[in-house]
């Protein structure tokens, strides 16, 4: 299953019960802005901006004359580290995503149930929606500061598929924090044969999160080709990213592009 596939069940919005009034006051097309990570953490941690992609939700709800369509937009924003994989070499086997999908509210209320989900309903979508991840465990719950708010963030180990070999990672997700118009989750996975320089990476990116995402900086047009080796894999150290990114390592050019098939499930 490709990635953009992977957590778009997390977006979707429960409307069933406002089928007929949506139209009605103009909230029948909800669309989120992609968020991102502050450039200067992200060259520190060595990880690059690969994909802004957008998961457009249709929705039919309600029946007969009553019935009317809901377009839902999120988008994930992902980016990319080459890691240290064992057998395999240095590979794009660390990632870390950021799920950005629109407030639906009526009256003070509410109904994107996004908000409401703990990280481990978070993680279960995702695992139920990526058929190469499996046995997630729930390691521990701590807290981060996300867009200035404090929130819940857990730790899990999984089983993942990487090229067709069975690979250990750690996975990392916080619970939603709120924008003005948006509601943002973050997820974070690497090899839990690099845990002791990417765990304190993938905290420094949560905490950079920023609203926007930078434009410019998705791998989307970009060929099928992985250029894993210019990317380092951080081993030195608890930055992780000094002495990675040879090709420039703010994210402006994506090696691989659009390689949906060969990440590690987000």
């Amino acid at each position: 299953m490709k990635r953009r596939h992977v957590i778009a069940g997390v977006g979707s919005i429960g409307l069933a019960s406002l089928a007929g009034c949506l139209g009605l006051v103009g909230l029948d097309e909800h669309e989120a802005s992609p968020a991102g990570v502050e450039a200067s953490a992200r060259e520190d941690t060595g990880y690059e901006q690969t994909d802004v992609d957008d998961l457009r939700i249709e929705e039919e709800v309600g029946v007969s004359a009553l019935s009317e369509e809901i377009v839902v937009t999120n988008y994930l924003t992902e980016h990319q580290k080459a890691v240290d994989m064992g057998p395999l070499g240095k590979q794009r086997g660390a990632e870390f995503t950021i799920l950005s999908t629109p407030k639906v509210e009526i009256a003070g209320r509410n109904f994107n149930p996004v908000e409401d989900k703990s990280a481990a309903e978070l993680v279960d979508l995702v695992a139920a929606n990526y058929d190469a991840i499996d046995d997630v465990e729930r390691v521990s719950d701590g807290e981060a500061t996300v867009l200035e708010q404090t929130t819940t963030a857990s730790k899990f180990t999984a089983d993942a598929e990487f090229e067709g070999q069975s690979v250990d990672v750690n996975l990392h997700v916080t619970e939603a924090v709120e924008t003005d118009d948006d509601l943002l989750v973050t997820i974070g996975v690497y090899p839990q044969r690099v845990e002791s320089y990417e765990e304190s990476n993938v905290r420094s990116l949560v905490e950079h999160v920023v609203e926007d995402a930078e434009d410019g900086n998705s791998g989307q047009d970009g060929g099928d080709e992985e250029d894993e080796t210019d990317d380092g894999d951080g081993d030195g150290g608890d930055g992780g990213g000094n002495e990675e990114e040879t090709d420039g390592g703010d994210g402006n050019e994506s090696e691989d592009g659009e390689d949906d098939e060969d990440g590690i499930g987000i």
